[in-house]
């Protein structure tokens, strides 16, 4: 039914949860199953002089972070026993990051979990999950606690 699960992955436990409901969906299906960190590559704007001194030290940390989430979530899926490939993508906006390897990675399932925000905190910090189910034109299996 589903041939390639995109799994968007932010390193918490939430995505933690959506890892798991890939694994077991890539084994009923016999998926193949792409984990996915989104980093925003320029982050700073006008900053003066230290612009590039700070994009660098950026840069090195997010890649790092990413890199450590996503190799969890491949322990995770291999653990399942299912085959995964990683992918540190950009995008100045995540739901745009996700958009971009959904169409790159012929993405037919998205599986991403959902921190649940609500009232003022969603309309603060908006909702990345609200944004893919709006953008991409493929079905989002939103997992939450």
């Amino acid at each position: 039914m589903f041939k390639h699960i995109l799994v968007p992955i932010d390193g918490s436990d939430i995505a933690s949860l959506a890892v798991a409901k890939a694994a077991g969906l890539a084994k009923t299906f016999g998926s193949d199953v792409t984990a996915l960190y989104v980093v925003d590559p320029y982050p700073f704007t006008g900053v003066g002089a230290d612009f590039a001194y700070g994009q660098a030290q950026y840069l090195s940390a997010a890649t790092a972070e990413a890199n450590a989430a996503l190799e969890k979530a491949r322990t995770e899926l291999a653990a399942a026993g299912v085959q995964v490939s990683t992918v540190v993508g950009e995008g100045h906006t995540v739901h745009d990051g996700i958009l971009s390897a959904v169409l790159s990675t012929g993405a037919d399932l998205v599986v991403m979990g959902s921190h649940g925000r609500r009232g003022l905190e969603k309309l603060v910090l908006g909702s990345v999950t609200q944004r893919v189910l709006g953008a991409v034109h493929v079905p989002v299996l939103v997992v939450r606690t």
